[in-house]
C-alpha cells in the first residue's frame, strides 16, 4: 500500500531527499535572498538584454512602490494578462512585496473569460499589453476595473532593439490614447513610484494567498485557484533537487507565466537557486530553436506538442545539447514512442539526458509526480517528488486500493492550494481530510500505482480535454455553441491528433432540424472564435438529426467518442 511510500527506495538509490524544508519566506523574500548572495549574476535574458538579480530587485521595488502609489493595497487583486515579458515577472514579485494577489490570466482569453476573472477576483487594477488594449478598454466599462496599465514589448529592450521593434512590429499595435484617465502607460505608471521607500516590512505571511491561477473544472468557466508563497517555494526546492539546477544554470522559459508549469518551474525555481531564465514572449518553432542554439539552456520544459514540432523542423538538427541537464514534458500524456524518438535525437546531438515526464495540477502549482532520470518505465508518469505523497483510492470510500488496481489519484503535501476562490463547496469536494488526519487533493483522475511507487494515468473523471497542453472544458464549448440561435444541442469530444495530441469535434443539432452546410459550419466556427480561447474552437463540426442519450436524458458523449475512435481504427470493434 502507498502508506509504505515505496518510491523512497528509489530516492535512496538516486540520492533524493525524502522531504523538503520550506523556508519561512515569501516569494519576494526568496528573490531578495538570492540577490543578496548573487546580486551580480544573471537573473534573466529578454530578447538579448541581460538583467542581474540586484537590478531585478531594484525594478521590483520600483514597481511595488508604483502599485502602492496608484492605490493597490494588501489583499487587493491585480490582473496580470501578459505573455512572457519582464513586466509579468516584475509585477508578480512586486505585488507579493506589498501583499497583493497576482491574478495570472491568459492574454488571449476571450472577453467573457476575462470578465469572469475580473468579477470573480474583484480586481480593480489590471496590467496588460498594448495589443490587448481594445479588450481591456471594454472591460473598464463592463466590470469593476478602475485602472489598466499598458505595457509594451519594447519596455525592457535595448535602445537599438526598441528602434528595430518599432519599425518591424510596433506600427501594428493598437494605438492607446494618452488622455484616457483610466489607462496609464508603463512609464507613467512608474513615474508615480516614491523615491524614498523606507525599510521593508512583510505584508503577508508565506502561507497566505499570493497568486490566483485559473484552471479546470466541470463548470462552464474555470475556477480561481488560490496559491501561496509556501506552495511555490516547496515546488522550487523539490524541483531543484530533482533537476540538479543551481547558479550559472539556465532555463528556457517558453511556457507561459499564467500557467503553474511556466511560473513555478521556469521562473520561480531558477530565481530561488540563482539560475537564470530566458524569457520568450512569442512562440514559434523557429524562435524556440533559435533560443536553443543561442543560449544552450540547462533545462527545457514543454508540452508533448512542442517536442513533436521541434523534431518536425529541419532546423532542429543544428541544435547541440551538450549543456542540457534536463528536458521536461507535462500538460498532457507523453507517449513512449514520442519519448523514445526525442531521446534518440538528444543522444545524436550531443545530449546526455532524456525527456522526462511529469504529472501535476494547478491545484498543487504544477508537477507532483516526475519520472526519475534513467529510471523511466513505459507509460508511467513517474514517482512523487520530494515532500509529496500520492495514493490511489476507491472513490466512494477514500480507502487505498491495492497496487495495480485502478482508482482515483489523491495528492498531499506542501504545494496544495488553499482552495478555490469564493467556492467553498468545490473546495470541500476537492480538498478532503482522510482518516490519517491529513488533507488530500482529489484530482479527479484515474490511475494505478505499482509496487515501486510508479504512477500510471488511466483517464479523467472530469471531462477535460488537453489540446496542445491547454485544458479545454467541453461543457464550456457546448454552452457557447448552444448560445447560437441556430443550435439546439451540442456535444463536444476530443479526438487523437498527431500534432495537438487532441483536437475537438462538435456534434450539433440545429434548431430547425436540418442538416447544416459549410456556410452554417463557418458561422458556428466564427461564433466560437469570438467567445472562446483558440484551443477551444472545434476543428470539426458534424451536424446530426439526433444524438445518443443516457437513461436520464444526458447526451452520451462516450458513445460518440467510441464511434469516432472506431471510425479511425483507434479501438477494436468489440470494445464498443
Amino acid at each position: 500500500m502507498t502508506t509504505e511510500k515505496p518510491w523512497l527506495r528509489l530516492y535512496q538509490e538516486i540520492g533524493l531527499a525524502e522531504d523538503v524544508v520550506v523556508p519561512d519566506q515569501t516569494l519576494y523574500e526568496m528573490l531578495v535572498a538570492t540577490a543578496g548572495r548573487l546580486g551580480g549574476d544573471s537573473a534573466f535574458f529578454y530578447m538579448g538584454r541581460r538583467m542581474v538579480f540586484a537590478d531585478l530587485v531594484a525594478e521590483v521595488d520600483k514597481v511595488a512602490a508604483a502599485f502602492t502609489a496608484w492605490g493597490v493595497r494588501t489583499g487587493d487583486s491585480v490582473v496580470l494578462s501578459m505573455p512572457n515579458v519582464p513586466g509579468v515577472v516584475i509585477c508578480f514579485y512586486a505585488l507579493n512585496k506589498i501583499g497583493a494577489r497576482a491574478v495570472m490570466t491568459h492574454p488571449l482569453s476571450s472577453p467573457p473569460e476575462l470578465k469572469h476573472y475580473v468579477n470573480t477576483t474583484g480586481a480593480r487594477w489590471a496590467v496588460t499589453m498594448d495589443m490587448f488594449y481594445p479588450v481591456f478598454r471594454e472591460l473598464l466599462a463592463e466590470t469593476g476595473l478602475e485602472k489598466v496599465v499598458i505595457a509594451r514589448f519594447s519596455d525592457y529592450l535595448s535602445r537599438a532593439k526598441k528602434v528595430g521593434f518599432a519599425i518591424t512590429k510596433g506600427r501594428k499595435m493598437p494605438s492607446v490614447p494618452g488622455d484616457d484617465p483610466a489607462v496609464a502607460g508603463w512609464k507613467d505608471f512608474l513615474a508615480k513610484a516614491d523615491g524614498d521607500r523606507g525599510a521593508y516590512s512583510r505584508a503577508i505571511d508565506p502561507d497566505e494567498v499570493a497568486a490566483i491561477l485559473f484552471s479546470g473544472g466541470t463548470t462552464d468557466l474555470p475556477k480561481g485557484i488560490e496559491l501561496t508563497s509556501a506552495n511555490f517555494n516547496a515546488l522550487a526546492i523539490a524541483m531543484t533537487d530533482i533537476a540538479q539546477v543551481g547558479p550559472g544554470d539556465s532555463v528556457l522559459a517558453i511556457l507561459p507565466a499564467f500557467h503553474g508549469f511556466g511560473l513555478g518551474l521556469c521562473i520561480h525555481t531558477p530565481i530561488c537557486v540563482g539560475a537564470y531564465f530566458i524569457l520568450v514572449p512569442e512562440f514559434s518553432t523557429d524562435i524556440y530553436i533559435s533560443n536553443l542554439i543561442k543560449y544552450k539552456p540547462s533545462i527545457i520544459a514543454g508540452v508533448p506538442t512542442l517536442y513533436q514540432a521541434l523534431m518536425a523542423s529541419p532546423k532542429f538538427a543544428k541544435v547541440q545539447f551538450d549543456k542540457l541537464k534536463g528536458a521536461y514534458s507535462g500538460g498532457d500524456m507523453l507517449s513512449a514512442d514520442l519519448k523514445a524518438r526525442f531521446d534518440a535525437v538528444l543522444r545524436a546531438q550531443g545530449g546526455a539526458t532524456e525527456l522526462i515526464e511529469g504529472y501535476g495540477l494547478t491545484e498543487c502549482v504544477t508537477a507532483c509526480v516526475v519520472s526519475p532520470r534513467r529510471h523511466y518505465r513505459d507509460d508511467s508518469m513517474g514517482i512523487p517528488i520530494p515532500g509529496i505523497d500520492v495514493k490511489v483510492i476507491e472513490a466512494t470510500t477514500n480507502e487505498e486500493v491495492e497496487y495495480g488496481v485502478e482508482g482515483e489519484i489523491c495528492v498531499t503535501g506542501p504545494t496544495l492550494m488553499k482552495g478555490y476562490l469564493h467556492d467553498p463547496e468545490a473546495t470541500a469536494h476537492t480538498l478532503r481530510q482522510h482518516s490519517d488526519g491529513r488533507t488530500w487533493l482529489h484530482t479527479g483522475d484515474i490511475g494505478r500505482m505499482d509496487e515501486d511507487g510508479y504512477l500510471y494515468f488511466m483517464g479523467r473523471i472530469k471531462r477535460i480535454i488537453k489540446v496542445s497542453g491547454v485544458s479545454v472544458y467541453p461543457m464550456q464549448v457546448e454552452q457557447v455553441l448552444e448560445a447560437h440561435p441556430l443550435v439546439s444541442r451540442a456535444c463536444v469530444i476530443g479526438l487523437p491528433d498527431e500534432y495537438q495530441m487532441s483536437s475537438l469535434k462538435a456534434f450539433v443539432l440545429l434548431a430547425d432540424g436540418s442538416t447544416g452546410d459549410d456556410k452554417v459550419r463557418a458561422e458556428l466556427v466564427a461564433h466560437c472564435k469570438k467567445h472562446l480561447i483558440k484551443w477551444a474552437v472545434p476543428r470539426q463540426i458534424e451536424f446530426r438529426t439526433k444524438l445518443p442519450v443516457t437513461r436520464v436524458g444526458k447526451i452520451a458523449y462516450t458513445e460518440l467518442e467510441h464511434e469516432e475512435l472506431l471510425k479511425h481504427g483507434s479501438v477494436a470493434a468489440d470494445a464498443v
